[in-house]
């Protein structure tokens, strides 16, 4: 697996840091997690092969997580280049992302749906219980509930060689994602807030420090930083908390995600 962080920041504007974005190719696909409004022009800044995405996984309708898709879809429409593609382009995630499209599709008769390829959006409910799910492709993948909206899910993704990825987007603490995030080899949290957070579904640093030493990831990438965190060293932060392998998120950071 190979892992490119396009945006490891929040809502709130920051000259460094894009909203929630992570591009993934896994056994020869290519899947966004996540796609905020500066997605779309993270990935061409990346130099990204954004024309062939494959898939593109929503964990949730807070805006920084799922803006991007509508304007995604209407700017691929002007692009010459997606001409050539004729493969399906999978929308896959929590519920509500078919109301949320058709909404601003209707609200401008933009069109987002006319592509010279399919959009095929598949819906999953909130679920407490692991569920398994497939992304077309092949690819083999759980989602699980978390504590952050009603329809918020994360999700665990496997390569054909065994390797895991988990990537819990916005969330609470909650026992049930330790055990979901359990002996993962990369581990994507959310680690919004230093000391004192002030709003109890999301996680401050002990909150994930905490899930860490129970769920034991391989590698743990610390994500979704306000700006509260700029001054911090975030990695040595960690480090009196528990002893595994923690990377502070930065916007371009590029990840081998191995066994």
């Amino acid at each position: 697996m190979k892992l490119v962080v396009l945006g490891s920041g929040t809502s709130v504007p920051h000259p460094r840091r894009a909203s929630a974005a992570f591009w993934l190719e896994i056994d020869g696909r290519s899947v966004l997690l996540d796609c905020s409004a500066d997605a779309p022009h993270r990935m061409a800044q990346e130099n990204l092969d954004w024309v062939n995405l494959d898939a593109i996984w929503i964990s949730h309708l807070h805006l920084d997580h799922c803006g991007g898709l509508a304007p995604f879809l209407f700017g691929i429409k002007w692009a010459p280049e997606i001409d050539r593609r004729k493969k399906p382009l999978h929308i896959l995630g929590c519920e509500g992302i078919t109301r949320l499209l058709k909404a601003i599709d209707e609200s401008g008769n933009y069109k987002l749906f006319a592509q010279p390829f399919p959009v095929e959006i598949h819906e999953f409910p909130p679920t407490e219980a692991v569920r398994e799910i497939e992304i077309p492709g092949g690819i083999a993948a759980q989602a699980v509930s978390t504590p952050h909206r009603a329809e918020s899910l994360a999700i665990r993704m496997t390569d054909t060689d065994g390797t895991t990825l988990v990537y819990t987007s916005d969330t609470g603490y909650s026992d049930h994602i330790v055990q979901f995030a359990r002996n993962s080899d990369l581990l994507i949290l959310e680690c919004s807030f230093y000391p004192n957070k002030p709003i109890p579904k999301h996680l401050e640093l002990a909150d994930a420090m905490r899930i860490a030493q129970l769920a034991r990831p391989k590698t743990l990438l610390l994500t979704h930083l306000y700006a509260e965190w700029d001054h911090i060293d975030l990695e040595a932060e960690a480090r009196q908390l528990w002893d595994g392998t923690t990377i502070a998120a930065s916007d371009g950071l590029v990840l081998e995600v191995t066994r």
